[in-house]
């Protein structure tokens, strides 16, 4: 049996459009929003400016050099195996984890305190939650999706016959 071609394009497109939607909305919350919340849905749903030095749910504070050199990591695996994965549930996985990890990335890069340093811009506020992203968002459902093609039992990889 041979094995299917699917393209390449269904890790980059997710990746992109995660990176891009993530950078506009960053933009805008650090040029429209404060640390006092914006009602949107009532206590539901605020929007809060924060600069995040940690990692998920601000764990680790004063670590973002380490996440930048693990996020780094991810980017580079990511993008070595992208040509591998024959999955399109794992190609779409990929690129939604790919666009996230890059968005964080980009503000551990070029933002305050410094370079590879920078606080990640998080404004999403549910109850209950920390204050997230979006790229933070696209990470969570990557491996939503990860874990159920797992259970699945779908491979990245088909084997060759």
């Amino acid at each position: 049996m041979r094995q299917l071609n699917i393209p390449a394009r269904l890790i980059w497109v997710p990746a992109w459009s995660i990176w891009l939607i993530d950078f506009a909305s960053k933009q805008w919350a650090v040029s429209a929003l404060s640390s006092n919340p914006v009602e949107v849905l009532g206590d539901f749903l605020k929007l809060t400016l924060v600069r995040n030095s940690g990692a998920a749910f601000s764990l680790a504070a004063g670590f973002a050099f380490v996440f930048a050199l693990l996020s780094l990591a991810v980017v580079i695996g990511v993008t070595f195996y992208s040509s591998r994965i024959t999955s399109r549930g794992w190609q779409v996985t990929a690129g939604l984890l790919l666009g996230g990890v890059l968005g964080n990335l980009t503000d551990r890069i070029f933002r305050d305190p410094s370079f590879l340093s920078g606080n990640v811009i998080d404004f999403i506020q549910i109850p209950y939650w920390p204050v997230f992203n979006v790229a933070d968002s696209a990470i969570v459902v990557a491996a939503f999706l990860a874990f159920s093609l797992t259970i699945r039992n779908i491979p990245p990889i088909s084997p060759v016959r």
